[in-house]
């Protein structure tokens, strides 16, 4: 990861960009960091590219960190992993690949039901994810919020009862241990279950104007980096 420069244009908070990896057609992903001490917290958008209301969220959390960040905590933002199926609008990345069905967990599997589901011909095969891996190895991060949109639902993966309870309070969301059918290759199974990074999928309405994203969902959030908070007192 190559750092990039201070965001000089936003002069409340001190927040570094840099590179976090690149798309499969060699675009630069952009991540955000925050704090330089306390419990980790990695922040990811735009994991599928038509799911506009995860990135939209994700870039409104970028403004409102940046503009204030009181919190004991180092965060990490990917507002767009998937940047190429961002721009296309499109669920997999720009070789057809879903990256939530193509992370190295124990239960990857090539079967598909649906194209759309397609988990590549290996496991970690997309660089996308490549990068997130690495990213998860060298960094260790204490709790992950993934932001994707479907129905209303907090499905957690591992210990991050704290922060699920603090986004369903503000915004009435149910707290789900599972989605509700199979999901081999995604992050929650890699890194919440396997690998003991606890990892929150963090479902907004699909079809949520952007203005109720930015007005329920960004706070919602805040109110959960406040709860990882007390992550360092438990460790």
């Amino acid at each position: 990861m190559r750092p990039m420069q201070s965001l000089n244009s936003l002069p409340y908070t001190s927040v570094t960009s840099f590179i976090f990896g690149s798309t499969s057609t060699s675009l630069p992903i952009t991540g955000f960091k925050f704090g330089s001490s306390g419990p980790k917290v990695l922040i990811i958008g735009g994991v599928h590219g038509d799911e506009i209301e995860g990135v939209w969220c994700a870039h409104g959390l970028l403004k409102a960190l940046s503009s204030s960040f009181p919190y004991k905590l180092q965060v990490t933002l990917i507002p767009m992993l998937n940047l190429d199926g961002v721009l296309a609008r499109e669920r997999r990345n720009a070789r057809g690949v879903d990256l939530n069905r193509n992370l190295p967990s124990k239960d990857w599997t090539n079967n598909v039901a649906q194209e759309r589901y397609f988990p590549g011909t290996a496991a970690n095969s997309e660089p996308e994810n490549q990068a997130l891996v690495q990213y998860l190895e060298s960094d260790k991060p204490d709790v992950i919020i993934s932001l994707h949109s479907w129905k209303p639902m907090l499905n957690i993966n591992g210990e991050c009862r704290l922060e699920a309870d603090a986004i369903a309070k503000h915004t009435g969301y149910i707290i789900e241990e599972t989605i509700g059918y199979p999901t081999p290759g995604c992050l929650g199974t890699y890194a919440g279950l396997e690998r003991e990074m606890p990892t929150l999928t963090y479902e907004i309405e699909r079809g949520l104007d952007q203005a109720s994203i930015l007005r329920i969902h960004v706070p919602a959030i805040l109110e959960a980096l406040k709860a990882s908070e007390k992550r360092g007192s438990l460790t």
